[in-house]
């Protein structure tokens, strides 16, 4: 599998595959047998770069979350797994008990949160260092830079490698960028947010905003990714959750607007080109675009990851991308 560069400093900077698996459910929907095979073919196919977080999933089982990254832990344990594989987690939106929500009832970012959770993940992936820590959702409750210090604390202490945000409003990124140089501490270097070949509405209010949805790639987010060339796009539900390829599974208000169709009809014209599935040219178009995008794509099981693995054999021409391009 290619490999890109993550990370700009050479003392924390890696090197990972361009496809990322999620993990989300490993533990909960997808029992551990599963989950294991499915991480298994990931790393045999040349993956290496799993991500979870420290409240998946809470919602399936009633908990505070962590039970992926407790699979993980025993995965990495069982298998040997060391350096060779990236292990991202996230903070910020572990309920603070079981039977609630982040929404409602969110750990949020404070430096306090951020050293006890990050020690927690640390303990549950059974790992001396995390390779990379996201900060999940936005806290506004607590001072930006408290939280860049807290984070950049964690990195020059050891604990932790790569720094990443999700789901935080572009100018909130820039910010806590310039705060972090500002005090000489490392900053977020990876960013992580909902990105795919349909276009979203950006008119419509998000989880976790009335303003819109934060958590979901728009058009200041890519140019600011074009004019900072240092930051890595990890794009999660590339997939939409299998609605591209399932009747039962709608694409929801968000995709609703006159764009839609003509996308995906343009999908079609390519998939029916190529012999791939909608998904696979999804992911080809993802991985060969002028921004770089490393999908993070989830699987319940190793028929659903050979599928997405073939993606990476499918080389789109300049014709086909710009048929997908063009369409509005």
């Amino acid at each position: 599998m290619r490999k890109r560069t993550i990370g700009t400093d050479p003392r924390t900077r890696r090197e990972v595959s361009v496809l990322s698996l999620g993990a989300m459910l490993f533990g909960t929907l997808t029992d551990e047998a599963t989950s294991f095979a499915v991480l298994d073919r990931y790393v045999e196919a040349g993956g290496t770069f799993i991500d979870t977080s420290n409240n998946y999933a809470y919602w399936q089982d009633g908990s505070q979350g962590g039970t992926s990254e407790e699979v993980l832990g025993r995965w990495r344990a069982s298998r040997g797994i060391t350096d060779e594989v990236v292990i991202a987690t996230k903070l910020g939106a572990r309920p603070k008990a079981p039977g609630t929500g982040f929404i409602e009832n969110g750990e949020g970012l404070s430096a306090e949160v951020i050293r006890a959770s990050s020690e927690a993940s640390r303990k549950r992936l059974g790992v001396e260092k995390l390779d990379l820590l996201y900060a999940h959702i936005e806290d506004t409750a607590v001072p930006l830079a408290e939280t860049v210090h807290a984070f950049g604390e964690l990195v020059n202490g050891g604990t932790v490698g790569l720094l990443g945000v999700s789901n935080h409003w572009s100018w909130r990124v820039e910010r806590a960028r310039h705060i972090a140089a500002q005090a000489g501490l490392p900053g977020y270097e990876v960013l992580q947010y909902g990105h795919t070949y349909l276009r979203r509405r950006g008119d419509r209010p998000g989880l976790l905003s009335q303003d819109g949805d934060q958590a979901a790639v728009q058009g200041d987010l890519i140019a600011y990714l074009k004019e900072s060339p240092e930051l890595t796009l990890v794009a999660y539900s590339p997939l939409l959750g299998g609605a591209y390829v399932r009747d039962d599974k709608p694409l929801g208000p968000s995709f609703d607007h006159a764009g839609t169709p003509a996308r995906l009809a343009a999908l079609d014209a390519v998939a029916r080109e190529t012999g791939a599935t909608r998904n696979q040219v999804v992911l080809a178009w993802l991985l060969g675009g002028e921004l770089p995008v490393i999908p993070l794509v989830g699987a319940s099981s190793v028929a659903q990851l050979e599928e997405s693995l073939g993606a990476l054999e499918l080389e789109l021409t300049g014709e086909q991308r710009d048929l997908l391009d063009r369409a509005r």
